[in-house]
């Protein structure tokens, strides 16, 4: 592997807001995300609202299209009666609201419902619905640093070239077997046994320029995801960076190896990996390339180029469990 650290000074962040223990909660849930039912879910909150007498409305959509409008309506509410906007799903949902919240002053809890779940497991927030949302009603702020490509927010990772491809074609393979990690892992060892065009790039960071041609460009903002990797940047992102994970041209074989070595916590002994930190980077597609797609946090779109990851100037006021005991260990 290829490491170049780039951590200097850390930044001085913003105050985070305090929690009196009283707040009301507005809820963005897509019943449409993750596996668990929604009626069993939202039965679930309602229950341990109600024993912890705390107040809270629930905003339901079925249509990620609508996650947007929802969630402004609740950082409103949030903002008017010094609340606390909750996102239920799975990561594109996280993703979504929090894009509305970053920024506000109002703090940001979740319910995750997604497959992997790395973004709350990573702060010790269980899937769990009952057990998540006991942390809600006893919880305490942590600031959490947020990554921006071309100004979107990925909690995450954002990534472009074979990365996205492999999200695609995954989702494709979970509505036709179901959710699971070992359709995920199959759906992985067909995509990567197709053949994949190289990305041919042009990186800037940290006053540095490379030339780069490349399967793929993955951005990592999340300790958990990088630690099963095994990979051992986390440092990077306490001193306010993200991480970039790529490689020089690679064969099938090379590919198997890649993955092969993630799912044993090795990747970083693969010397096909190059990898570094930084604030902020800017990438150029090659000549007559304008545009591409790229995957924020599971959700696919197209971007033009340059594509620029930065981190967010502003934290999100994440709500953890105050009760260690609480806490999910990954």
């Amino acid at each position: 592997m290829t490491s170049t650290s780039t951590v200097t000074n850390e930044q001085p962040r913003e105050a985070m807001p305090e929690l009196t223990g009283n707040e009301p909660f507005f809820m963005v849930m897509n019943t449409g995300s993750g596996s668990q039912d929604a009626k069993e879910i939202q039965a679930t909150v309602a229950r341990i609202m109600q024993e912890a007498n705390r107040r809270y409305e629930l905003i339901a959509v079925d249509d990620g299209s609508e996650l947007i409008p929802a969630a402004k309506k609740a950082l409103k509410l949030a903002k008017e009666q010094r609340g606390v906007v909750v996102a239920v799903g799975g990561d594109g949902t996280l993703n979504a609201v929090s894009q509305v919240v970053l920024g506000s002053g109002v703090p940001f809890g979740i319910l995750p419902q997604g497959t992997f779940n790395y973004f709350g497991r990573c702060y010790g927030i269980s899937q769990n619905t009952e057990i998540a949302a006991r942390c809600l009603v006893d919880a305490k702020i942590q600031p959490v640093n947020v990554g921006l490509l071309n100004d979107k927010v990925f909690l995450v990772n954002a990534s472009l070239g074979l990365y996205p491809q492999l999200l695609e074609d995954r989702e494709a393979y979970k509505q036709r077997f179901g959710r699971s990690r070992l359709v995920a892992l199959w759906s992985a060892l067909v995509t990567l046994f197709k053949a994949h065009r190289q990305l041919k790039v042009q990186i800037d960071y940290e006053g540095k320029q490379r030339a780069l041609r490349t399967p793929t460009i993955v951005v990592d903002n999340n300790a958990l995801q990088l630690k099963h990797m095994g990979l051992n940047e986390t440092k990077e992102l306490q001193h306010n960076y993200l991480v970039a994970l790529t490689s020089k041209p690679l064969s099938t074989l090379s590919l198997y190896g890649l993955l092969l070595r993630g799912l044993m916590s090795r990747l970083g002994e693969d010397q096909n990996l190059i990898s570094f930190g930084f604030h902020t980077m800017t990438v150029r597609l090659g000549r007559g390339r304008k545009r591409t797609k790229v995957a924020m946090d599971g959700e696919i779109s197209y971007m033009h180029s340059p594509l620029v990851f930065k981190v967010a100037e502003h934290q999100l006021a994440l709500l953890v469990a105050r009760n260690p005991e609480l806490r999910e260990t990954a």
